[in-house]
């Protein structure tokens, strides 16, 4: 499969819960603007997230961030997993604690679905702590695979984990 060359915007998804999660995730996103291939156009707000699946773990820090790219989806991701494994990632138990995490929820209006790849997000449309920031920088977009709105897909939600707005920790950066 070819990777197209022309610009996309992306929606990446960022979390963190180990060591200091805030700094982990702004980190995080000094080290995407810092990218040459990446530009980053929008950030959501940070959230305090209840874990889910392992419970007996501490609550996530969790944000969305909107960038520009004509990377590749594959080039996107293998990018992502380099800078959370120099971040300290190491991937212990799925589910479980982390430094740092970096997915691709949304790659323009594409849907892929290959042997290292699944975009959208296979989970992002049941996670609360996905939709509420993914909302907030873009509640218009219209999912690739089932063609309703972020904002659709958070007022059908059945997650009623705890999502928890910080102060605007992001806002201005």
């Amino acid at each position: 499969m070819s990777e197209s060359s022309r610009s996309v915007i992306c929606y990446i998804g960022i979390g963190s819960n180990a060591g200091d999660p805030v700094q982990n995730c702004l980190e995080a996103v000094d080290r995407l603007s810092a990218h040459e291939a990446i530009k980053v156009l929008r950030i959501s707000s940070l959230y305090r997230t209840e874990p889910i699946g392992i419970k007996d773990q501490p609550w996530f820090i969790n944000a969305v961030v909107e960038i520009r790219t004509a990377l590749g989806v594959h080039a996107l991701l293998e990018i992502l997993q380099t800078l959370e494994e120099r971040m300290g990632r190491v991937r212990a138990e799925k589910g479980g604690p982390r430094v740092i995490d970096l997915d691709i929820l949304l790659y323009g209006e594409r849907v892929i679905q290959d042997a290292t790849l699944c975009v959208p997000h296979p989970e992002m449309h049941r996670r609360r702590f996905v939709l509420v920031p993914l909302n907030e920088i873009a509640s218009y977009f219209i999912h690739p695979a089932y063609g309703v709105s972020i904002r659709g897909l958070l007022e059908r939600l059945g997650d009623e984990s705890a999502v928890i707005p910080l102060d605007a920790a992001m806002k201005g950066r």
